[in-house]
């Protein structure tokens, strides 16, 4: 569910967030315990030390959207769920810099958050580490934030895909092979060691007993089943690119996809296009045949119902939403599995420099072309 949009970013939580939350803040309630003078105090500390330890994850996760949107990369979300925060790019990155760039963003984040916490104990003459054991709440919440940062900076720059430090070893081998490829699966191969490091300490933690042992142990066992499931899937995955390899939006679009002009009017955008085609929805061309945007049937029958029949489609396509829509020709298959925009709208349109349409590319011919470089026993 949506929490709050910032930057225009949707930031939303799962339903296991929320349990993670009341856990964090009753544990914070314990380990705040007699800070600030009374059970109440320490309490309202604990739940404002959760929402600024979940407020960092946030931030740590819109300095990669940002980034990512800045490179010219659509995001869809940021999502908190039960093992802190996830971003959602619409596709991935396509180069190494990129790559570098985006991961590199969010641990910057999180060690400006650190670098604050760290300048401001010693500006008020506190050491870092007694600030974890005072008494006084603004020296206790610096202390706890500054150090939950700086271990979450730790864990994160492990070389070990998915983590950042995953995806930074990864552009790092990219940049070196130029194999996108050989890069991921070197550091998906990193990161099912890691996991299975962090499976074993998870055991470990659980088996020694003591409170909040078994809890302990078994978030450090699932997380890291999680990291390494998702560390597989990515080796597994450059097997099958491999295969289609070469293959672009070009090779398999529809390039005779019927488009309506921009000067067609509404009656006539009903009569010959919606009734017949039975479409939701048709890209929409000037003259040069430059794509304009897409134009949806609730958007016609609005504008009739109004009284507005010969107002010509163009009028009421959005231009800023054409960007989304759009894919290069030349882009690979392989690059476009991970868009999703095209798991959301089923199609993307195809244009290319000029801004000329050159055709629909829809999840359905995604779903053929892959099929076929499937081998004979797998389909």
């Amino acid at each position: 569910m949506q929490l709050i949009r910032l930057f225009g970013i949707r930031i939303g939580a799962s339903p296991s967030w929320f349990v993670v939350l009341f856990i964090v803040i009753y544990l914070l309630s314990q380990r705040f315990q007699g800070t600030g003078g009374s059970s109440g105090a320490s309490y309202l500390i604990a739940v404002i030390a959760a929402a600024l330890f979940f407020g960092s994850i946030v931030l740590h996760e819109l300095g990669h959207a940002l980034m990512a949107r800045r490179l010219g990369i659509g995001v869809s979300g940021i999502d908190l769920w039960f093992f802190g925060g996830i971003m959602k790019m619409e596709r991935d990155a396509d180069s190494p810099s990129t790559e570098f760039r985006v991961a590199a963003a969010g641990p910057a984040v999180t060690v400006l958050i650190f670098a604050v916490c760290l300048g401001v104990l010693l500006a008020m003459g506190v050491k870092p580490l007694d600030a974890l054991n005072s008494d006084k709440p603004v020296e206790a919440l610096l202390g706890f934030i500054g150090f939950m940062n700086g271990l979450v900076f730790v864990f994160n720059m492990a070389p070990a895909f998915p983590l950042d430090g995953g995806r930074i070893a990864r552009a790092a081998i990219w940049a070196l092979t130029g194999d996108c490829n050989k890069a991921t699966r070197a550091a998906g191969r990193v990161g099912l060691g890691f996991a299975y490091v962090m499976i074993g300490f998870g055991v470990f933690i659980a088996a020694r007993g003591g409170p909040g042992a078994l809890l302990n142990g078994v978030y450090f066992a699932v997380l890291g089943w999680l990291l390494g499931q998702a560390a597989r899937s990515a080796v597994v995955a450059t097997a099958f690119t491999e295969r289609i390899d070469g293959v672009t939006v070009a090779d398999i679009m529809d390039a005779e996809a019927v488009t309506m002009p921009a000067t067609t009017p509404m009656s006539q955008a009903q009569d010959e296009y919606f009734l017949r085609y039975r479409y939701d929805w048709f890209p929409v061309v000037d003259d040069n045949g430059r794509f304009l945007g897409v134009v949806r049937e609730q958007a016609i029958n609005d504008e009739i119902g109004a009284g507005r029949p010969a107002l010509a489609v163009g009028e009421i396509v959005a231009a800023d939403e054409a960007e989304s829509w759009r894919v290069p020709p030349n882009r690979e298959l392989g690059s476009l599995l991970g868009d999703e925009r095209l798991r959301t709208r089923g199609a993307l349109m195809a244009v290319d420099g000029d801004g000329v349409l050159r055709g629909v590319v829809t999840i359905e011919q995604v779903r053929r072309a892959l099929s076929s470089a499937l081998p004979q026993g797998s389909r």
